[in-house]
This record gives structure tokens, C-alpha cells and sequence, in this order.
């Protein structure tokens, strides 16, 4: 499962301890990321933020580290025994901690560079400008399915498709409807919805979907815990948990989709 908002934000305040450190120095073991161990080495980190499921680490002379995590990327303090053979690079820093890229698939990208916003990212859905007239206005320009709607990150930053998928069993709404089809009353549930279940999420550390080293944990050794609280991702052919009827499975634009065929409509 590639990390979303959630595990993403979770990685970001992992790292929290790294702000105000200077970068001793750095091993960029892959040459394929697009930085090298002299862009970074002796940048002071002023602040790590998240924008979509991007990672944003701000130099104090105002370079930014972005980094992309793509389907199995992690960046924390700790790396387990099982994933050295996947650590792509390491801040080492003045206290004597370190930052360790783990990413087993290689997908996942780091670049340094002067502005580090993509100004093409959507709206923050947990941040203020993420109204629900906001959403109402996104959505009704859209003539694409929801779900897919959900999964623009031009549209809204950072879902995915488990969250997007349990947005829309928590709002009733079919995944294959058009976004500007959607009523005003629907859209304000759905915000309320993905407010909701991205905020909940965060609190219980993201999703943790299998115990291989691609998949994600929020720290080395231990897992997060929302995957107890999925009602349609990856539950088809079992029972709803609002009205029994079995969870049903669809392709969208070459993903799948979970949702219950009674209670979304």
C-alpha cells in the first residue's frame, strides 16, 4: 500500500526531533535519487512539513529536501535489521541521530531545490482552506466518478485509494457516481466524511496492511493501527457492517474499489 496522508503525516511528526539539527553528513547510497551528499551536508534543518504526500524538509538557507515516498518509501529515525539492504540514504545528524530512506521497491524520489511547492497539488483536506463550499465548487467541475475525483491530487492532496474508498462508505455515496452530480447535502457529508476518517487515521498512526518490509510501518517495530478500523478496503464478499449485505469489488481506471452496492447509492 503506498503511503497516504496519513502515514505520510505520521512520518512527519516522527520526525519532529530533526528540527533545529544541522546535517553532519549524509550517504546517498542510490545514485537515482537527485541529490548527493554535498547538497545537504552541513544545511541546519529549520522546519519538516507535509504538503499531499509529499515530505518537504526546510533548510535554513532556504533549499528544501522534498521527498516522495512513492508505494514503499519510509523516512524515520530507526531501521530494522530487515531493511538495511533498502536504506538509499542517511542524514546523519549533529546530535548523533539518523534520518534513514528506506524504500524496498526503489520508487521513491529526493531532490533539492529552491521552491519546493508543486504549485499542481490540490487543496489540503485537512487544512482550512478545505471547506465544504471548497469541495462543492471542485466537485461540480468535475465529470469524473467520485472515487477517481477523490484520487486527483490536483483536486485534493494526499488520498488514496483506501481512504477515498472509506470517505465514501461513510458518506453513502456510490464510487462510480460523477462528482457534479452529487448533491450539495451528499458533498457536505462526504466532507465531513474525509475530514473525519484522514483525521482519524493520523490519530491511529495510518494503515498497516501486511508484515512484508515493503509495507508500511510507522516505526521499525511496531505497526499502525486503522487497518482494525476499515469498513470496505479490502473486504469484499464480507458482510457491511451498516446493513450485512457483502461488500462488493470494482475496477476504476484500473484500480480497485470496495463499497457496499446497498448502502452507497
Amino acid at each position: 500500500m503506498p503511503p497516504e496522508l496519513p502515514e505520510v503525516e505520521t512520518f512527519v511528526r516522527g520526525l519532529a526531533p530533526a528540527v533545529g539539527r544541522t546535517i553532519a553528513s549524509a550517504d546517498v547510497l542510490d545514485t537515482r535519487l537527485a541529490v548527493t551528499a554535498e547538497d545537504i551536508a552541513g544545511a541546519r534543518i529549520a522546519a519538516i512539513l507535509r504538503r499531499g504526500k509529499y515530505i518537504r524538509i526546510e533548510l535554513e538557507d532556504g533549499r528544501k529536501l522534498i521527498v516522495h515516498l512513492r508505494m514503499s518509501g519510509r523516512l524515520r529515525f530507526d531501521c530494522d535489521e530487515c531493511e538495511r539492504d533498502y536504506v538509499r540514504m542517511v542524514l546523519h545528524l549533529d546530535d548523533g541521530t539518523a534520518v534513514y530512506f528506506v524504500d524496498p521497491r526503489r520508487l521513491g524520489t529526493a531532490d533539492v531545490c529552491e521552491d519546493g511547492d508543486d504549485e499542481t497539488l490540490g487543496v489540503e483536506p485537512l487544512g482550512p482552506q478545505f471547506t465544504k463550499a471548497a469541495l462543492r465548487e471542485l466537485a461540480g467541475r468535475s465529470r469524473a466518478p467520485i472515487k477517481s475525483f477523490l484520487l486527483d491530487q490536483r483536486k485534493v492532496a494526499g488520498i488514496g485509494n483506501i481512504y477515498a474508498a472509506e470517505a465514501l462508505w461513510q458518506a453513502r455515496i456510490d464510487p462510480r457516481r460523477r462528482a457534479c452530480e452529487l448533491s450539495n447535502v451528499e458533498v457536505d457529508r462526504l466532507h465531513r466524511a474525509i475530514v473525519g476518517v484522514l483525521g482519524e487515521a493520523v490519530s491511529q498512526l495510518g494503515t498497516t496492511l501486511g508484515s512484508s518490509v515493503s509495507d508500511y510501518r510507522p516505526t521499525a517495530a511496531e505497526g499502525a493501527m486503522y487497518q482494525n478500523h476499515l469498513a470496505v478496503y479490502g473486504r469484499e464478499g464480507e458482510p457491511c457492517e451498516r446493513c450485512g449485505d457483502p461488500i462488493e469489488r470494482v475496477i476504476q481506471a484500473g484500480r480497485s474499489t470496495c463499497f457496499c452496492p446497498k448502502c452507497q447509492r
